[in-house]
């Protein structure tokens, strides 16, 4: 398993080791062991619960986070299809603070995100039918919900649309009426 820095603090790219043959593929998707005595350790440590979501292509699913005691770190991974999965750092207190980054996770490269607690989090379907799932530390807890508009001038995430051939984005009605970043900066 390789663990890549991003340019946000505590955010980790993983790639899990992925065995191949003539039957498919074989590859560990979580182990408590292979973040032991590591500092991913200390920013995800304990599994509570795990979602996944069917989408089609062009759905954009955030910007979602957990606020206080209910915050959650998440480890993300597209099962089948493609996402461009993007996290915005809302810690206050650190360097990255407001910044984000994008990360194309898809089914063929098992590429892996963490997402410590303190990040807005979402994702953009690239493909139909794609499954998405998350380990998150924290179960949900929906008075501590909460986001920001996907296109949010203030943090002014690249979707690439263009790139993906996407034309209209598809949101539920909840992400729609998202307020603002600087609304929330001091929720997480």
């Amino acid at each position: 398993m390789k663990k890549i820095n991003t340019d946000l603090k505590d955010c980790y790219i993983i790639e899990p080791d992925v065995f191949l043959d003539e039957r498919g593929y074989f590859s560990e998707y979580y182990s408590t062991l292979k973040f032991e005595n590591d500092e991913l350790d200390s920013i995800f440590n304990g599994v509570v619960q795990a979602n996944r979501s069917k989408s089609c292509k062009g759905t954009l699913r955030g910007m979602h986070f957990q606020k206080g005691e209910h915050a959650q770190a998440k480890l993300v991974e597209c099962v089948k299809g493609a996402v461009l999965d993007v996290v915005v750092d809302m810690r206050r207190d650190s360097y990255s603070f407001g910044k984000w980054i994008s990360v194309e996770l898809t089914a063929l490269n098992h590429r892996q995100l963490l997402v410590p607690k303190g990040f807005a989090h979402g994702f953009l379907t690239l493909e139909d039918d794609t499954v998405f799932q998350y380990l998150v530390d924290s179960l949900y807890n929906p008075d501590s919900e909460g986001g920001f508009a996907y296109n949010d001038k203030e943090v002014n995430i690249d979707w690439q649309f263009d790139k993906y051939g996407i034309d209209e984005v598809i949101l539920s009605d909840k992400d729609k009426s998202r307020g603002s970043f600087l609304e929330n900066k001091d929720d997480c």
